[in-house]
């Protein structure tokens, strides 16, 4: 069930194609969209990551913390 203030799909290309969402023109960051993840123009290419999103970051501190628990118990 699609909630009524989720933007339009027209919104969120609007997002995704406006520069000022885009650190470097790599990373976008846009705290307007509750997005974690979002597919790739060429969806065979992948995904991108929302930076502003808090659950991508909880996502992100959780492998840097399963790499460091790697490299601390491979000594």
């Amino acid at each position: 069930m699609k909630n009524i203030n989720d933007p339009s799909e027209e919104t969120k290309n609007q997002w995704e194609n406006d520069p000022d969402n885009w650190i470097w023109g790599m990373f976008y960051y846009n705290p307007k969209d509750k997005r974690s993840y979002f597919p790739k123009r060429i969806s065979e290419f992948g995904w991108h990551a929302n930076y502003a999103n808090p659950i991508f970051i909880i996502i992100i501190a959780f492998f840097v913390l399963i790499i460091l628990a790697f490299i601390k118990n491979g000594r």
